[in-house]
Order: structure tokens, then sequence, then C-alpha cells
């Protein structure tokens, strides 16, 4: 993707995000951090992307967890593979409320 992409992989077999445990996301976000001083202080990119999919549907390709560490240089052409855009404060008020667990996802819900 861009010079000094790499990825942080554990060493114990997980499928996704939801089936790791607390210890290893720590292991995890702890190498990550590593990982991104190193690409800091030796490819001075201009920012860092840190990338992961989770499941076929948000195009998960390799069924082993990993996270991506996209250094960024500003002349790069790598792209989001979304818009941007601000979201319905009352859209986003109802799924705050959802995971905070005070109320239940409805089908009139716009996913």
């Amino acid at each position: 993707m861009t010079h000094g992409h790499c990825l942080v992989v554990p060493k114990q077999h997980v499928v996704d995000i939801w089936d790791l445990d607390d210890a290893a996301a720590g292991q995890v976000m702890s190498a990550a951090a590593r990982v991104a001083h190193i690409q800091r202080e030796r490819l001075s990119p201009a920012g860092l992307n840190l990338l992961n999919n989770n499941g076929r549907l948000a195009d998960q390709s390799q069924f082993h967890f990993h996270m991506h560490m996209i250094p960024r240089y500003g002349d790069d052409q790598l792209l989001h593979p979304w818009e941007r855009s601000f979201g319905n404060r009352a859209e986003i008020s109802y799924i705050a409320q959802v995971l905070r667990g005070e109320r239940e996802l409805g089908s009139d819900t716009i996913r």
C-alpha cells in the first residue's frame, strides 16, 4: 500500500476481533504502538492508518486476525473505502443508547 506498510499479527490463531481475548488484544495494541514509533522514527511518515477488517462483508480475506500499519506520506494515492459525511444526530443518539444497553435495536433503525 505504501512504503513501510506492515502487519501486526498475534502468534496464537484467532479468526477476528470477536475471537480475540483481552490479553491478546492488549498485546496486539502494545505491539502496534511499538511498530508505530519505529515507523515514525525511521520512515518519518506524515501520518499512519491502522486498518483491520472483520468478517467477509467487511472485506476480511485472511481469516487470521491482523492489523495493517500503513504509513502515510501525503503524496500517496491510497484512498479510504468510504465517503466522509456527518451523521444524523437522532440516529447517533439512538445507536448510542443501544450500545449502552439502554434500549433494544428496533426494526425501524437504518443500517
